[in-house]
């Protein structure tokens, strides 16, 4: 008598939640806030459409995250191996863009903007490359 492997969920098979198309847009708004924010340097900014942006932008990261945590079954080991490795690339480069900011004496508030989005793009690539990564993977089904 030989035992019954468990039946691997086949990755292109599935429905899954739209876990990159939510984050790319919270993507979308962060770079769109982050871009109104420079236009407007050397000038008094108006910070209401950018401060809107990231805040939606930070919301809808959050939702992709709600999202991603719901997945099950789910190829959760190599998503936090890719996870791991994108989330130090894009801290690093987000740490040097934020650090030409404050060399080139960026005023508080804009600086503030700024930072939210540097934040929301550090954390949200790496999240959107490493489910991509996972969604892919043949997992046990549960």
């Amino acid at each position: 008598m030989s035992a019954v492997p468990t039946a691997a969920v086949r990755p292109f098979e599935r429905r899954l939640p739209p876990v990159v198309v939510v984050a790319m847009l919270g993507l979308t708004l962060a770079i769109t806030g982050g871009v109104l924010v420079i236009a407007q340097i050397g000038k008094e900014p108006s910070l209401a459409v950018p401060t809107a942006s990231m805040v939606v932008a930070i919301v809808l990261e959050l939702s992709a995250i709600v999202m991603l945590v719901r997945i099950h079954p789910f190829a959760w080991a190599r998503f936090l191996l890719v996870l791991r490795w994108t989330l130090l690339a894009y801290v690093i480069q987000s740490a040097v863009i934020e650090w030409s900011f404050i060399i080139n004496d960026v005023p508080g508030r804009p600086l503030a903007v700024l930072t939210a989005g540097l934040v929301v793009f550090a954390t949200i690539v790496p999240l959107m490359i490493a489910f991509t990564v996972a969604r892919y993977q043949s997992v046990p089904e549960s």
